[in-house]
């Protein structure tokens, strides 16, 4: 059902951790500019993605439908969390288990659960599997930003 979308998130995974484990801190320390996030604020905004789309994808399963996808603060995440100054094993570990668990819970999904219906924040309405993708699309787009 959703094998392809998960062998690419494995492999956007695999990816993400042969690269940060080459990389110097001062390069993942780097801020091209002042509004910009450096390589680790990325990467711990990935993490807050993390947290944020696993979340979705377990509440929808026991919450009335359509299921409202509710937003988050993502640039305050970053900022509250200090993702600058924090650990890169630490986060990098953290990014790889919420990632190991996102898989392990698109592999429970069924073709009555893809379905499942959200309602987006514009009001647009899809369902769990376009949920999914968007999760893993948003994370390649990063990732690519970070390597």
């Amino acid at each position: 059902m959703m094998k392809e979308t998960v062998n690419r998130l494995e492999s956007l995974i695999k990816k993400g951790l042969e690269y940060i484990s080459q990389p110097s801190e001062f390069e993942w320390s780097e801020k091209l500019s002042p509004e910009k996030w450096s390589k680790k604020e990325i990467l711990g905004h990935l993490i807050d993605s993390g947290i944020n789309n696993l979340q979705r994808f377990t509440e929808i399963q026991t919450e009335n439908k359509p299921y409202r996808i509710r937003p988050y603060k993502q640039n305050e995440l970053v900022e509250v969390n200090d993702y600058q100054h924090a650990d890169l094993k630490e986060m990098a570990n953290f990014w790889l288990a919420i990632n190991n668990r996102i898989c392990y819970i698109i592999n429970r999904q069924t073709e009555e659960t893809l379905n499942y219906k959200i309602e987006l924040d514009s009001g647009e309405r899809s369902d769990l599997r376009f949920l999914i993708k968007d999760y893993v699309n948003h994370l390649e787009h990063h990732l690519n930003q970070i390597i």
